[in-house]
Formats: structure tokens, C-alpha cells, sequence
């Protein structure tokens, strides 16, 4: 089965607590276009990250969530000169990770930031289907010019899940992926 590959740039997942904190309480998150996943969208709102010298401008991803947290890639990592480095978690785990400074129009705040890892979202009935179990690592190839095989690939299941691989910016460039393309699962 070919598999979406799409890829997910920077962005920021907030909380209400921390949206009000950004942009005020009477603020509501604005939604200018629906991702693949049901239910998010991204929103006309955005923030940066601050560090010393260096501003990073990130869009909210929608809807709010319990918990805030910031997603980038290594290369955004090194041209805020973090360091440490945020961590390789799935989305969701701000265990161990760092924080980073982020500025909304109304304050300041200090938010977790990760390095998202690459997965694949997967409805129940396509792991049915497709014979794979969450948290299973898989390999996805890639073909064209600049083909190649992504290793360490965990599956997430969901039931209303719309099946697709997320890769960051720098996982994209490096597969010369610039548009909807498709993968093929390797186990």
C-alpha cells in the first residue's frame, strides 16, 4: 500500500492557559486552514521563539491541547544556537527536553521543545489491514532522485486517524520531498 508522506514544519501546540498568557483571554484561536488529521487546522495565530539575537516565528496548531509544547527541526535547533538540543519525542512526551522562551503579543513565557519523531498515523482499520500494532517501528522507502528508507518510524493508532507519515522540514529535504508524495512500508 502506498502510504501519504507529508511534511509537518515548525509549529507550537498550546494550552489554554498558556494561549490566554500569549494572547489575552478574550482571544479566540482562529482557524485559516484544515490539516490532514480531523479536528487540527492551523490557525492565524503565531508566536516566536526568542533566544538572544535569534526569533524564530512559529504557527498555532489548533485546537488547544492539555498540554503546550513546541515542535521544530534540528536545523531551526541550530539557528536558535540551543543548547542543549531538544529532544527526539513523539508528540506529546516533553520528558526530559528542554524549554524555550516564546513571545506572544501579550507576554512572555517558557514553553517545552522538541524535535518530533517521525511516524505514522494510522487509522485502526488500516492497521488491521496493514497487519501493525501502535508503537510498532517500521520503515518507510522512499523513491525518486533522492530516494531513501526511514528507519525508526512509529506507528500510532487511532481510530479516526487519516493514514499518513509526518516527517519535519529537514527529513523532507533530505528525501527531496516538496510536494504530496507517497512512501512504501517496510517491516
Amino acid at each position: 500500500m502506498k502510504i501519504p508522506v507529508e511534511i509537518s514544519a515548525r509549529h507550537v501546540h498550546l494550552s489554554k492557559d498558556d494561549f490566554e498568557k500569549l494572547f489575552g483571554r478574550n482571544k479566540k484561536l482562529e482557524s485559516i486552514k484544515k490539516l490532514s488529521q480531523i479536528g487540527e487546522f492551523a490557525s492565524k495565530e503565531k508566536i516566536i521563539i526568542t533566544n538572544k539575537k535569534d526569533n524564530l516565528p512559529l504557527r498555532v496548531v489548533g485546537p488547544l491541547r492539555e498540554n503546550s509544547q513546541i515542535e521544530i527541526s534540528l536545523t531551526d535547533a541550530y539557528t536558535l544556537k540551543l543548547n542543549p538540543l531538544p529532544k527526539i519525542r513523539l508528540s506529546g512526551n516533553t520528558n526530559d527536553t528542554i524549554n524555550v522562551t516564546v513571545r506572544g503579543p501579550k507576554s512572555q513565557i517558557k514553553i517545552p521543545a522538541i524535535i518530533a519523531q517521525r511516524h505514522l498515523h494510522c487509522s485502526e482499520k488500516d492497521a488491521k489491514r496493514l497487519n501493525l500494532k501502535n508503537n510498532q517501528i517500521i520503515k518507510i522507502k522512499m523513491s525518486g532522485k533522492r530516494g531513501l528508507i526511514f528507519d525508526n518510524v512509529i506507528v500510532r493508532i487511532k481510530e479516526n486517524f487519516k493514514t499518513s507519515v509526518h516527517l519535519d522540514t529537514d527529513e523532507a529535504n533530505a528525501a527531496g520531498i516538496s510536494e504530496k508524495t507517497f512512501g512504501k512500508i517496510i517491516k
